[in-house]
């Protein structure tokens, strides 16, 4: 017989799936905002069911996209820190979303109090660091194409356990330009490339087959006109990469 005075165990998953005090469910549709950069960090989303994107705008106007996020993901989880700022992205459904919204005093407090809960989250930050570098070293490293093949992959969930889906949310060419770096152009032409190579299969959506792969594991693409495109790259790709790292300097100083 089950002890009533027994305490309950902490459940991570149950506790982001349900409302209660200090957080509640929230629904918003493609394109509402989470929030937008510089309002004042006050809440952590989880997303329980969607797509979504983080982007930022420079003091110039130019906006980029930084980040999609997918079911699973924490958005604004910078709002923990030990003193809270304006936030630094503005975060937007990309599809209809499910998300819980929880208060900062009380995932502060659910961090502090529940190991169960801050183990969940810190694995959620450690995966997102180790993502961050990758697509650092991506952008750096990486020619348009291949920075591209690696997003679709991303978007598609491949790798991950028991995904079965490959058909990736409605994006445009301009997004997916300023997720890797170049050119709406350059991003029609690649598209163009794999899906007459078979990669991928496109009308409203993106269908995304494993063979894209193939883009990432072998260093020369394939098919008609790929070695000038490719040297066409490098120059491009090597001009780039020198701007970034020029910048990263003048970040790090």
């Amino acid at each position: 017989m089950k002890d009533p005075a027994a305490p309950v165990l902490f459940n991570a998953a149950t506790y982001l799936a349900n409302a209660g005090l200090g957080r509640r469910i929230v629904h918003l549709k493609a394109k509402d905002v989470f929030f937008v950069q510089g309002s004042t960090c006050e809440s952590v989303y989880y997303l329980q069911k969607g797509r979504a994107k983080l982007t930022i705008v420079s003091a110039a106007g130019k906006e980029a996209t930084i980040s999609l996020l997918s079911e699973g993901d924490f958005i604004g989880e910078e709002c923990v820190a030990g003193v809270a700022g304006p936030r630094l992205a503005t975060a937007t459904a990309v599809t209809a979303c499910t998300a819980m919204k929880t208060e900062r005093k009380e995932i502060i407090r659910a961090l502090h109090e529940e190991h169960a809960f801050s183990d969940f989250f810190v694995s959620f930050l450690l995966a997102k660091a180790i993502k961050t570098q990758a697509d650092l070293v991506d952008q750096l490293f990486n020619s348009s194409e291949k920075r591209l093949a690696r997003i679709l992959l991303l978007m598609a969930e491949f790798g991950q356990p028991g995904a079965q889906e490959t058909l990736i949310p409605k994006i445009s060419q301009e997004t997916l330009a300023d997720m890797i770096g170049t050119t709406r152009s350059r991003v029609s032409f690649f598209m163009n490339r794999f899906r007459k190579l078979g990669y991928i299969q496109y009308k409203d959506r993106i269908r995304v087959h494993k063979s894209l792969l193939n883009v990432i594991l072998h260093d020369q693409p394939s098919g008609e006109n790929s070695q000038k495109a490719s040297l066409l790259d490098s120059r491009r790709d090597q001009s780039d990469a020198a701007k970034r790292s020029q910048e990263l300097g003048r970040l790090t100083l």
